[in-house]
């Protein structure tokens, strides 16, 4: 059964506040390519008062490098797996790009062994250390760590499936900046919800609900509905060996974790498409327009309306992200 949305989608803005609560965020993955620009925002966060690093390598110096930053607050490197307790410890928000990249010719699902792995120990030290943080995971694939990380926390005793979730946000900010350019308007002006998961065909344009209205032909939106779900790989051609998408991702890592902060902060109608626990479609985990609060997803807002070739592209998506979901749990529960 396919659940409608039940209010419009919020356009989302830079929001500052006068508020002094104080937040603890966590950037697991602090020194690569996506962890050292996505800390460096979370630094610019004034939501942000002590910002956690961890990685494996290098985070003393990409956390002296930060320190140095005149925005009020403190900045933490923790290396290697002896310290990742403390740097989890107590956190609000743990954020986690951690993980290898990919290089050409290389799919999401290549890099599963790996990124399978760190994303589970990581939840195995969040269960202990801050089982009630809001965990947002970038680590691809998206699609199956995300039920990796739900059945590592399920089996520790302390999953609130309102509190995991997986980042999509690029895919958002993608379809912005490609529907802006050809309106000819300022992208962030721009709204329009991306559902499904997110590589591939799961990742689901709903161009027919952009705002502004985007004025093509269906030749022309089948093309942007490709590049939009293409658009990784043609990061990764593009950078030529050199990584995958790292500025953007950290670009839309931060304003996720930046959305959540906000949630917990007390503000209202802070919306975000995110993949998540789902009964909205047949697959258990489903990317839809999430309200955001001080517990984490306040409200799951539904399908958005859909015309006929969008309700093709969900019918060829839940094959797929089911195949995703169910490789994460297997792998869970080796």
């Amino acid at each position: 059964m396919l659940k409608q949305l039940s209010r419009p989608v919020i356009s989302l803005r830079n929001f500052s506040t006068s508020r002094s609560n104080k937040y603890k965020v966590t950037v697991c993955g602090a020194s690569g390519g996506i962890g050292q620009p996505l800390s460096l925002l979370m630094k610019q966060n004034k939501l942000v008062t002590t910002l956690s690093l961890y990685d494996i390598v290098h985070t003393p110096g990409v956390a002296t490098d930060l320190s140095h930053i005149d925005t009020n607050s403190t900045v933490c490197g923790f290396m290697g797996p002896d310290q990742m307790p403390d740097a989890l410890d107590g956190a609000d928000v743990v954020v986690i790009p951690a993980g290898v990249p990919r290089k050409p010719g290389m799919t999401r699902d290549d890099l599963f062994k790996t990124n399978a792995s760190i994303v589970r120990d990581i939840a195995k030290c969040i269960s202990t250390k801050c089982p009630k943080a809001l965990v947002a995971i970038i680590t691809n694939p998206v699609n199956t760590v995300v039920p990796i990380a739900a059945e590592v926390l399920k089996k520790a005793g302390v999953y609130d499936p309102k509190r995991l979730f997986g980042v999509s946000t690029l895919d958002i900010v993608r379809s912005r900046t490609f529907i802006g350019n050809s309106l000819n308007v300022d992208p962030q002006k721009v709204t329009i919800p991306v559902i499904g998961g997110h590589s591939g065909v799961t990742i689901i344009p709903v161009l027919s609900q952009s705002q502004p209205a985007y004025k093509g032909s269906q030749s022309d939106i089948e093309k942007l509905t490709v590049r939009i779900q293409d658009a990784g790989t043609e990061v990764v051609k593009a950078k030529a060996g050199a990584g995958s998408a790292t500025l953007s991702m950290a670009y839309s890592g931060a304003r996720f974790a930046g959305s959540l902060l906000r949630g917990l902060n007390g503000e209202s109608g802070v919306v975000e498409c995110s993949y998540v626990e789902s009964c909205v479609t047949d697959a258990t985990f489903f990317s839809t327009p999430i309200c955001l609060g001080k517990n984490g997803q306040e409200e799951n807002l539904g399908l958005p309306k859909m015309n006929d070739f969008e309700k093709k592209l969900l019918e060829k998506a839940l094959p797929e992200l089911k195949k995703n979901i169910q490789k994460g749990v297997d792998f869970a529960n080796k």
